[in-house]
């Protein structure tokens, strides 16, 4: 259990022993600095501990958001602050240096001096100016932290609450305190009487558990979940944390339901559809509650963010596959387009992992700054770190668009995030036919890939910055590429040097389209198929022979997944052989999960995978050439798809073994995703 130590003198009456309780701390008084530095001293090393004024008043929620949440190691809001097993020994140290400072008074019995008013997240002495402040937002919205160094962090006067100048101890000691924004919300130590009653009248004026409830909502989401799913959807995440659910199996509820739905699709009955439209709905309301429920309850985890994003592809693929399957029940074979579909998906997918990773912490060539929250193609690119971004035609036409609200909606509806696709595969596999559906979303993806990826190109080509070498490694791991174009890339790496900025997006480029041409058009016996895959090995190793730091390097990795899904995708529809379009689905749906991990590893600040898993695979380009070569050399009707299947169960196995080894024994920091929605 986590452990608590209330400091300086008790009032009677204050409800706050009980609310700490309530949050899951054993409680501990400490009248005076030495004793709380004893207690914290003796507290168990591996639990959390929390230092908080014993004159503390405020919303339960705002002690919860400061001293609960998983995913920093030290938080505070005024006259609280919270330390987990890392940060310890920060902790400890800088209780030291106070309690040590000979010049650093200990609070007068009547408290520091502190006020409050509603609406308020601030401590403030009546004759002195704010010295500690909680970032405040308006009610409701998103608490995104502000990390030390943003303003919220200034050095505590000596009369401060013991809590507060621990606090600034931290801070000064390197230790990164995380200070949430609190709305309206109330956090103050009050200095007298007077000053608590009105902080517990600001108390009253304001509904903790109505902030909370706005505050379990994402605050940038979809048309559809924003407006159809959110507003009784956090009303489901309260019901399960009351009675005790997790996030995790929630999310779990949500698979399970949207598996019905595949199955449900691929009886090919009309009834079948129908239940299939209104589970996988049931499902994306079970995907958004898990998220809410996190963000209601504070339970983030590693597992969790990876859980959730994985298991929203595994989902819509599976539901995929059930809509071939009902319709090879009728006698439509749509596997093609199921596949298409999947390939298309997942590449739309790569472009944004790929841009906003070559971006998320880019610095500006000069010194002029501009917005850049959003982009033409309707995706975030912030920088991340709040470094300098120069300004483009296109961030500026974004944000011109981004002061009329309805263009905002417009913008978020058209890339066709998840809650707007479901929401139209679950209509029309109810209303029409799957080859309608598949008609409908290739459409749609389509034209969203087109729109985002056109204005990211924009604004790469005339903005003016530098790749960070994260970012450039990033993207270089990203690539996926394996053994033979590590060779490739050890022997052209000279040349490559000297080859002008967009030269290695052409050549990845130029080898794609080599490869795909050559299995569409040449000869399924021909040796010519095999020569398309030998240039595609080559231009690949040569494309990533360099540092990753042109304007279109984040191409690069895109283009190496429609290569590889693309080839597969001809090369089964070609061979016309039985089972090999289900077969080549699952390959796709194997290497894609690879992909999709990979992806999660690096946002999740994890690194990418070991590179022995990536040799094990092949790489890109290796899975591509033997492919192909099975293409080539299959001498019987049954032996392609045979192959297929066998690459693609062995692909599964090693990435899914090391992914789940990965997931479970990382140790990594706690995670949430508050991005664009996927």
């Amino acid at each position: 259990m986590s452990t608590a130590i209330l400091t300086g003198a008790p009032v009677p009456g204050s409800p706050l022993e009980g609310d700490l309780r309530s949050l899951g701390f054993d409680v501990r008084t400490a009248p005076g600095t030495e004793e709380a530095r004893s207690l914290l001293a003796a507290a168990p090393s591996t639990e959390r501990v929390a230092l908080v004024d014993a004159r503390f008043v405020g919303h339960v929620h705002a002690l919860r958001l400061a001293l609960t949440d998983p995913r920093f190691p030290a938080a505070a809001v005024p006259g609280a602050l919270t330390a987990r097993p890392e940060a310890r020994g920060a902790l400890l140290s800088a209780l030291t240096a106070v309690a040590g400072d000979a010049g650093t008074p200990e609070p007068r019995r009547g408290g520091a001096a502190a006020d409050a008013r509603p609406g308020s997240a601030t401590a403030l002495a009546p004759s002195e100016p704010a010295t500690n402040t909680a970032t405040g937002t308006a009610a409701g919205t998103a608490t995104e932290p502000a990390t030390a160094g943003s303003g919220s962090a200034a050095s505590a006067p000596a009369d401060a609450p013991l809590a507060d100048r621990v606090a600034s101890a931290l801070d000064a000691g390197g230790t990164a305190v995380t200070r949430p924004e609190l709305g309206s919300l109330v956090a103050a130590v009050p200095a007298d009487a007077p000053a608590r009653e009105r902080a517990e009248a600001a108390v009253a004026a304001v509904d903790d558990e109505a902030v909370r409830l706005r505050s379990a909502v994402k605050a940038r989401d979809g048309f559809f979940t924003t407006f159809c799913v959110s507003p009784y959807s956090r009303y489901l995440a309260r019901w399960c944390a009351r009675r005790g659910l997790t996030p995790n199996q929630v999310t779990t509820a949500s698979l399970v339901t949207a598996l019905i739905a595949a199955a449900c699709a691929a009886t090919g009955t009309r009834g079948g559809f129908v239940a299939a439209g209104a589970l996988l709905l049931f499902s994306f309301v079970l995907d958004c509650t898990d998220g809410q429920l996190a963000r209601y309850s504070l339970q983030y985890s590693t597992m969790g963010a990876w859980l959730d994003a994985t298991f929203d592809r595994a989902k819509e693929y599976a539901y995929y596959a059930g809509l071939a399957l009902g319709a090879a029940r009728g006698g439509d074979d749509i596997w093609a387009l199921a596949l298409a579909a999947m390939v298309l998906q997942t590449c739309r997918h790569v472009v944004d992992f790929s841009f906003n990773e070559s971006n998320v912490d880019s610095t500006a060539s000069t010194a002029s700054t501009a917005s850049t929250a959003s982009t033409v193609g309707g995706a975030a690119s912030g920088t991340g770190t709040g470094k300098a971004v120069v300004g483009t035609p296109t961030s500026a036409l974004s944000t011109r668009l981004d002061s009329v609200a309805w263009t905002v909606w417009v913008r978020r509806m058209i890339v066709l995030p998840i809650g707007e696709r479901w929401a139209m595969i679950a209509v029309l596999t109810a209303l029409t036919t799957p080859r309608i559906v598949f008609y409908a979303l290739l459409a749609g993806c389509a034209f969203a890939a087109c729109y985002t990826t056109a204005g990211r190109v924009l604004r790469s080509v005339t903005r003016k910055a530098v790749r960070t070498d994260r970012a450039a490694g990033a993207l270089a791991d990203l690539a996926d590429s394996g053994p033979l174009a590590e060779l490739v890339a050890r022997v052209l790496r000279r040349p490559a040097r000297a080859l002008p900025g967009p030269a290695p997006f052409l050549v990845a480029l130029a080898g794609g389209a080599a490869v795909t041409a050559c299995a569409a058009f040449a000869p399924l016996d021909s040796p010519v198929l095999l020569l398309g895959a030998l240039v595609y090995v080559l231009t690949s190793g040569f494309a990533v022979a360099r540092r990753m730091g042109g304007a279109l390097d984040w191409l690069v990795p895109p283009v190496f997944r429609a290569a590889e899904y693309g080839t597969v995708l001809v090369l089964a529809v070609r061979s016309d052989v039985p089972g090999a379009l289900p077969a080549a689905f699952g390959l796709v749906a194997a290497v894609a999960y690879h992909h999709y991990d990979s992806v999660y590893r690096i946002r999740g600040g994890t690194g990418a995978p070991p590179r022995r898993l990536v040799r094990a695979l092949g790489g890109h380009e290796g899975r591509t050439l033997l492919v192909t070569l099975c293409a080539v050399l299959s001498t019987r009707a049954l032996d392609f798809p045979l192959e297929l299947t066998v690459i693609a169960v062995a692909v599964a196995l090693i990435a899914l073994v090391e992914s789940i080894r990965f997931w479970v024994s990382s140790g990594a920091p706690a995670v949430h995703d508050e991005g664009e929605p996927a």
